[in-house]
């Protein structure tokens, strides 16, 4: 069996890598500058532990990486990508590979289900950086990070058993889940807060100190919006309990951890960020119920345009932010 990795930037780099070391087949699909430098000089993974370079087979496309049915393919890139990979994908694939939707938010699934029947949820905590061509770090010592499996829409069966154990041998934490997307949608509310740190904080500070008011507005939008659907999620001590191991974050090259998925974004000026699948989920949600989420959509759009103009994190103050949500709630008010 070999493993396809679509998308070898932070996430990827760390599972193709790791699945790499631990003896398992392994190709990358990557693009432009990243995979030059793959195919030049190898990938470079970066821990507390070691600072190794893998020769990895990278390609730039599916077509090129000669998919069979035999393959296992994890989408990697970010959610905002991933309806264009999966068509790509699936235009040379044969429809009954096993694809695992590796990437934050909650619709990657559905988007791959629409082309491919052995669809699997992972939730991934993998505190893990791309912001060098050729590089990827990752911050948890001595596991790699957490990957759970699960069938998707539930359900647990022979395939997520055996890639949770081959998971473990290279070096995650990893259990079969029947219910994934329970966990999922728990880690998207985790990850609401990405692009307040994103906006506002220039270093990457994951305290958030100067934006309680804010995470708490859209934490509560959020909620309002479960509830509404009546979506299900793990609890917050259920997450708590199963990512103590990784704590604290450890030091790579000398530095802490310098921000999530979406402050890398901005950081590298990719001029895209996930913000529309994130905090955009919410948004969706509340329009499709009736909830009114006011804070969420003043962090979309100007997460947005942020991304689009080549802003750098930290370039959007809390005040800033707050006048526009206020702004917005008066809005809703009036409506």
């Amino acid at each position: 069996m070999r493993y396809v990795i679509y998308g070898a930037g932070a996430i990827g780099g760390v599972i193709g890598g790791r699945l790499h070391q631990s003896g398992h087949d392994v190709v990358l699909i990557a693009r432009g500058a990243h995979l030059e430098a793959l195919r030049t000089d190898g990938l470079r993974i970066q821990s507390a532990r070691d600072d190794v370079r893998l020769s990895i087979p990278a390609v730039s496309t599916p077509a090129e990486a000669n998919i069979t049915s035999g393959d296992v393919v994890i989408l990697a890139m970010k959610a905002q990508d991933t309806t264009a990979a999966v068509a790509e994908l699936a235009s040379v694939a044969p429809h009954d590979i096993v694809v695992l939707c590796a990437q934050n938010g909650v619709d990657n699934e559905r988007i791959a289900l629409r082309s491919f029947a052995h669809v699997y949820g992972l939730y991934v905590f993998v505190v893990a950086t791309h912001l060098a061509p050729g590089t990827v770090q990752y911050f948890t010592d001595p596991s790699c990070g957490i990957l759970d499996i699960g069938r998707y829409p539930s359900g647990r069966d022979d395939v997520a058993d055996r890639l949770s154990d081959e998971f473990q041998n290279a070096g995650f934490d990893s259990r079969s889940q029947p219910g994934i997307m329970q966990w999922k949608y728990r880690k998207l509310l985790s990850n609401l807060a990405n692009a307040l740190q994103a906006l506002c904080e220039e270093d990457g500070d994951l305290g958030l100190e100067r934006l309680t008011d804010l995470a708490e507005g859209v934490f509560t939008e959020a909620a309002a919006c479960y509830k509404a659907a009546g979506i299900d999620c793990v609890t917050a001590s259920d997450q708590d309990e199963r990512i103590a191991s990784l704590m604290p974050f450890a030091n790579v090259d000398g530095h802490a951890f310098p921000g999530g998925s979406s402050w890398q974004s901005l950081a590298r000026g990719s001029g895209r960020i996930e913000t529309d699948y994130l905090n955009g989920e919410v948004v969706l949600l509340g329009r499709e119920f009736g909830v009114p989420t006011p804070v969420n959509e003043v962090l979309q759009r100007t997460a947005r345009r942020m991304a689009r103009t080549g802003l750098a994190p930290g370039s959007v103050t809390p005040d800033q932010l707050r006048a526009e949500v206020q702004s917005a709630k008066n809005a809703v008010v009036l409506a």
